[in-house]
């Protein structure tokens, strides 16, 4: 079992989210049950799924919650987008947790990458064989 404290990019993605929470107080409150609610959702839902990934056995299925976290992080990105051009974010602030869920983004494919089940070595043997 890994211990996902020991990922960088779920080290990454947690502060992400705490700032996100931070930022998203200063919200509308009729947009609690909505903007709010889903950034905060997508937001965690990045170190949430790299975490529950580690708890899983083998790199199959730790690829499979890594590639939830990307999608995550893809919903996020457009929320993130959303607030800004709705001026619930300043500019400021959608900057720095553009340019941090980018960073998170390029960690997450990375580690995709290194985890990938063995396919493509199944397609090359198979090709070979």
């Amino acid at each position: 079992m890994r211990d996902f404290r020991d990922y960088k990019v779920w080290q990454l993605a947690h502060q992400l989210t705490l700032e996100v929470y931070a930022a998203t107080r200063a919200f509308p409150k009729d947009e609690l049950y909505g903007l709010t609610n889903q950034i905060r959702r997508a937001c965690a839902s990045i170190p949430i799924n790299i975490a529950e990934g580690c708890g899983k056995d083998g790199d199959a299925e730790f690829n499979r919650f890594l590639q939830i976290a990307m999608g995550s992080s893809s919903e996020l990105d457009y929320e993130l987008n959303l607030a800004n051009d709705l001026k619930y974010l300043s500019d400021e602030d959608y900057q720095r947790f553009n340019t941090k869920l980018t960073e998170v983004r390029k960690m997450l494919n990375g580690l995709i990458q290194r985890v990938r089940p063995e396919r493509s070595n199944r397609q090359t043997q198979t090709a070979n064989g």
